[in-house]
């Protein structure tokens, strides 16, 4: 099986390509780079494999939760290879891809929302130590009313939520946090190992009916209904 990824959700970019198992990967931190580098890295990935785009069976995309313009950057493109090179579309939870960077049993991913905000949600790995099982749902919400699941189990944290706040996040869940990661950020690679699991599950989508995560409302608050919500906050 052949897959090219995506994932542009938040300050990572990154494009990974699945290879009967095997990923390679080009990931960098470039805020505001993303719409420049995605496409140009995945020609250059295709063309070192050898592969010709006609060749893919499916796209991969990290559909959000994330920035509003990297989760829409990321499904536009996808969407578009998808469409014309007639072929299926696997969406995948950026916040599940994050959770991928950990080995922990029991794994919160978090992202920094901004205006107060973080993105989260809880995973437990299944018996085979590869798979996830997301525990409740996917939230966006301030770090002080994030809740885990009951348990006495230790949790590790992942990701930039960790930080934002203040900390405010690693000081809400203080002694369940057996380790926290919070400079890592969301893989192309880890959405292609994720999709490819999807597509032997058969749940590829038709790529018009995938549709982004924002999670928020309201995904484009004006300047000042930003600043009257971190001040009601800090009340």
């Amino acid at each position: 099986m052949k897959l090219l990824a995506l994932e542009t959700a938040t300050e990572a970019c990154s494009v990974a390509l699945w290879l009967d198992g095997e990923v390679v990967e080009r990931f960098q931190v470039a805020p505001r780079r993303h719409a420049e580098l995605t496409l140009p890295w995945a020609g250059q990935l295709l063309a070192d494999a050898g592969v010709g785009r006609g060749q893919l069976d499916a796209i991969a995309v990290g559909r959000g939760p994330g920035a509003f313009t990297g989760v829409r950057l990321a499904i536009a493109l996808a969407q578009g290879m998808a469409l014309a090179l007639d072929r299926p579309l696997l969406p995948v939870s950026t916040l599940e891809a994050l959770a991928m960077r950990s080995s922990g049993g029991q794994v919160l991913a978090a992202i920094d929302a901004r205006m107060g905000e973080v993105y989260v949600a809880a995973y437990r790995r299944r018996q085979d130590g590869q798979a996830l099982a997301r525990q409740g749902e996917e939230a966006v919400l301030p770090p002080i009313e994030v809740r885990l699941p009951e348990g006495a189990e230790a949790w590790h944290g992942v990701g930039t939520g960790f930080d934002a706040v203040e900390g405010a996040l690693r000081q809400q869940l203080g002694g369940r946090l057996a380790s926290v990661a919070a400079q890592e950020l969301p893989h192309a690679a880890d959405v292609a190992r994720l999709a490819a699991a999807a597509f032997a599950r058969g749940e590829s989508v038709a790529p018009e009916r995938v549709e982004p995560a924002y999670l928020r409302n309201n995904v484009a608050l004006t300047l000042a209904e930003q600043q009257a919500l971190r001040e009601s906050r800090a009340e």
